[in-house]
């Protein structure tokens, strides 16, 4: 059986070949770098290995306070540069999403649907521009057991038209046709991810019958046909569309033609993907003016514009990390490396002004010091990337962040540079001061102490 990080270190270089090409080079990179320097600079090298190693337990605490603070300021930068990439707009193959205008949660007419699919395009106007593609949404949430509404009980269904799943879901393209075909030939059949099929205790084969919870007396029985890939959707769950819209078409008649009261409000969102920006702009024109849509009103925004909407109250906390934790976390960085180095250089002066009189020049001494702090801010640094990188992504799976429509979220493969400039660059920053000290020693007044 393959190990479980293996699996998924494959699945990411798979997906994402820079993860291993930033590891290729990371590695490759600081081995040539470290070898050039020892074959130049033998002397110095070895200088700086003795100094590090005379006090063993002061150099491995520094190495550990280094790579705790590079650890917080990777997941830290990791976790902003997620929500930015998220935000950002695209130029290209851009995803549209149609909500109701004034009112959250979106409770659309499904009447809605097939006008919208096709960009509100009217009848004979041939500059009407039609979307590339389509999906329509509609959220169905339900218990196991409705006297005992635990977690483990609790199952929420993003209804879908299971067709449009692998060309408009991100990260669903490669899924096997053959579960798509399931969800079509059998309503019931539904995918769903490997945390929640284990939250509640079920498998591919499995049925279950749920109550309805957003949708009152609307009881329905699911087979679970297949499991989502490992990653964002784990904690999700995909049903067919027209399962839950034929629930409520028989509601309606089992009642005397009387409606369920959430039949005019079943749609929740509609994304469109259009192929640039001014195709956007047109389709976006054509939903907000058009006349089939005032009760409710609806708005067309792009896919990242709703995103930073619905992460607006987040944006003061985000704000905080980028002003004054990561500002916090550098300084503290710099103060640990300035502390320890400024100790070394007190206890070992005169050591620096034998080296002076054995010919060291000034210039020689400060980049001795600096030397010793850059190896151990740059090195405990890149263990602390590496180390980062490899549990979060490799062991964990990603840490889970339920925000917006994203699971998890993982260590971007730039953390192996990250971690190497945060713990070299603000090494060198807080040990310059100590390196000085210690190039402006004076030989006389040294040995006229130890006289």
């Amino acid at each position: 059986m393959t190990f479980l990080p293996l699996e998924r270190l494959l699945h990411l270089v798979k997906s994402s070949p820079e993860y291993l090409t930033y590891f290729v080079l990371g590695v490759t990179g600081t081995f040539a770098l470290l070898c050039l320097l020892f074959y130049y600079n033998r002397m110095y090298v070895k200088l700086v290995a003795k100094s590090l190693l005379r006090n063993k337990l002061r150099t491995v605490l520094s190495c550990l306070a280094v790579v705790v603070l590079v650890f917080v300021m990777t997941m830290l930068t990791s976790m902003l540069l997620f929500i930015e990439v998220v935000m950002t707009e695209k130029t290209k193959d851009l995803k549209a999403i149609v909500t109701e205008r004034y009112q959250i949660p979106s409770q659309m007419p499904f009447a809605y649907a097939a006008t919208l699919e096709e960009g509100a395009v009217r009848p004979g106007n041939p500059d009407d521009i039609r979307p590339a593609d389509s999906m329509t949404w509609q959220f169905f949430g339900g218990t196991m057991d409705p006297d005992k509404r635990t977690r483990e009980n609790l199952v929420f269904f993003f209804a879908m038209d299971p067709r449009r799943v692998r060309s408009m879901m991100d990260d669903l393209d490669s899924l096997d046709q053959g579960m798509i075909d399931k969800m079509i030939q059998n309503k019931r059949g539904v995918l769903m991810g490997k945390d929640r099929m284990a939250t509640i205790n079920k498998r591919v084969g499995d049925r279950f019958v749920l109550t309805g919870l957003n949708y009152k007396d609307i009881d329905l029985e699911f087979e679970i046909v297949g499991r989502l890939p490992e990653g964002r959707y784990d904690q999700n769950a995909i049903m067919n569309r027209d399962y839950l819209n034929d629930a409520l078409d028989q509601y309606e008649r089992q009642h005397n033609g009387t409606k369920h009261q959430m039949a005019n409000k079943t749609l929740n969102l509609v994304w469109l993907r259009v192929p640039d920006s001014e195709s956007f702009k047109k389709v976006a024109d054509q939903v907000m003016t058009s006349s089939l849509y005032t009760a409710p009103f609806v708005k067309c925004e792009t896919a990242s514009s709703g995103i930073a909407s619905f992460l607006d109250a987040y944006r003061d906390i985000f704000t905080v990390m980028k002003l004054l934790i990561m500002p916090a976390m550098l300084i503290i960085m710099a103060l640990v490396v300035a502390l320890t180095i400024s100790i070394s250089v007190r206890e070992r002066r005169t050591e620096m002004a034998v080296l002076k009189v054995l010919g060291f020049s000034p210039r020689r001494i400060l980049a001795l010091v600096l030397g010793e702090a850059l190896l151990v801010g740059a090195g405990s640094g890149l263990l602390s990337a590496a180390a980062t990188f490899s549990f979060i992504n490799l062991y964990l799976g990603g840490i889970k962040f339920p925000i917006a429509f994203f699971n998890a979220f993982f260590v971007f493969a730039d953390a192996f540079w990250w971690g190497v400039v945060f713990g070299g660059v603000t090494a060198l920053v807080g040990s310059f001061i100590p390196a000085w000290s210690a190039r402006s020693i004076r030989v006389s007044e040294v040995f006229a102490k130890v006289g």
